[in-house]
């Protein structure tokens, strides 16, 4: 055997490191950590409000999906301006009292109940779109059965359009 060369015998175990602390050293990481848990925290309770809130728009489109998978239906074309009214009168109160209706969306008429919807939606809304609401619910069966498949289909469309958009007063 050459004694120039190393044999691994003479080879020695290496020494670990000190462990190091993956805690924060510093109280500023700490302070940045209970920000960031405060602020998560915060939003998710903001989220899980607001999807409460949003109960009734779900339950709503819900309805509103199973009304169009009838749209034959006349009884599910007279429960399109009923399911409207429940979601208008579901709709959370305003924190601030200036709501111009003080006695709330029951008792609105053609007029009112028109500008009630265009006011809490975003889209355009037609100039009729209340008229077509008394119509389906209080026309007579005949007058319904004439309706063509597409006017229908534009009533379940603007319906859902407005259920899904309509913005409440915070």
């Amino acid at each position: 055997m050459n004694p120039k060369v190393p044999d691994i015998g003479q080879l020695k175990e290496l020494s670990l490191p000190a462990p190091v602390s993956y805690a924060p050293q510093t109280w500023g990481w700490w302070v940045l950590l209970a920000a960031l848990l405060a602020a998560a925290a915060l939003i998710g309770w903001r989220r899980y409000r607001q999807w409460r809130r949003d109960r009734y728009r779900r339950e709503a489109l819900l309805r509103l999906a199973q009304l169009r998978s009838r749209s034959d239906d006349l009884s599910a074309l007279r429960e399109l301006p009923e399911l409207l009214k429940r979601v208008a009168l579901s709709m959370p109160a305003p924190a601030r009292k200036t709501d111009p209706l003080p006695q709330g969306p029951a008792a609105l008429g053609d007029k009112e109940w028109q500008r009630f919807l265009e006011r809490h939606c975003a889209d355009p809304l037609p100039c009729d779109f209340s008229h077509r609401l008394g119509q389906l619910a209080y026309a007579p069966d005949a007058v319904l059965q004439t309706l063509p498949e597409a006017q229908r289909q534009t009533l379940f469309d603007l319906c859902q359009a407005w259920v899904e958009r309509h913005h409440v007063a915070a």
